[in-house]
């Protein structure tokens, strides 16, 4: 993918517990005592009781009921409102699945790159996915981190009659000191492979009029450092003539 400035641009979730520790309920059990009172004192046992006079149970007086008025709605006893259950805060919805995809920034480098150039800079660029991209046609890698480009090199690519294929390749190995066992031992260092026929990234002699036998060919420098922030798995796109600009998706 190519920015239309005339370079490749590169294209590339608390819950809270909620009180979960009650309170303690402690029962208390109050005993009362009996208190004994002593006989009393001073009193004639042997003298007959005097005798009160009959006393009359009392009339019950009648017992007026009152009669509600027709309509009066009958009272109805109110119930305590059970406690609400506690609830938990809402999460906080997860990005889109393809944020990191977006070209937020491309470094502001002036015309085409020579070969043999290359520029880094993660300054300003926060964490997030790596992402590599690879133009043919302009012949420049760039690598994304969250949608920032944090660096860029002119870069060899494969021969007409050994192309470097195009696509959408995860990188599933990566070796600091590596060897071709395709073609003659020849060094390969910092080694990322996409293919298992044997198409990687790796550092090369970048010189106008080289070309691969379709792996990626990068400055020894610059191989160092994006060995240094990529992960396996993580994805490398070729291109062939596509162009990019700003807020186009990596993909």
């Amino acid at each position: 993918m190519t920015p239309r400035n005339g370079r490749l641009a590169m294209i590339a979730a608390a819950v809270v517990a909620v009180g979960g520790a009650g309170a303690g309920m402690v029962m208390l059990d109050s005993h009362s005592g009996g208190a004994h009172l002593p006989p009393p004192t001073n009193v004639d046992l042997t003298a007959p009781a005097p005798i009160s006079p009959p006393i009359s149970a009392p009339t019950p007086s009648p017992v007026h009921t009152a009669t509600p008025a027709p309509g009066t709605p009958k009272p109805v006893a109110s119930a305590s409102p059970a406690p609400a259950a506690p609830v938990a805060p809402a999460a906080k919805p997860a990005p889109p699945a393809d944020a990191a995809l977006v070209i937020k920034r491309i470094l502001p480098i002036k015309g085409a790159i020579k070969y043999g150039k290359w520029y880094w800079d993660e300054a300003g660029a926060p964490p997030g996915q790596i992402l590599i991209t690879v133009d043919l046609q302009a012949r420049v890698l760039s690598a994304w981190r969250g949608g920032y480009e944090i660096g860029t090199a002119a870069v060899l690519v494969g021969a007409p009659e050994k192309p470097t294929p195009t696509g959408i390749f995860p990188i599933t190995q990566k070796q600091v000191k590596h060897f071709s066992n395709l073609y003659g031992e020849a060094p390969m260092p910092y080694m990322e492979r996409l293919t298992s026929d044997g198409v990687t990234l790796h550092a090369s002699e970048v010189l106008n009029g080289y070309a691969s036998h379709g792996c990626v060919g990068m400055p020894l420098a610059f191989a160092k450092k994006l060995y240094g922030v990529t992960h396996l798995g993580d994805k490398v796109i070729i291109t062939d003539g596509k162009q990019a600009s700003m807020g186009d998706k990596l993909n």
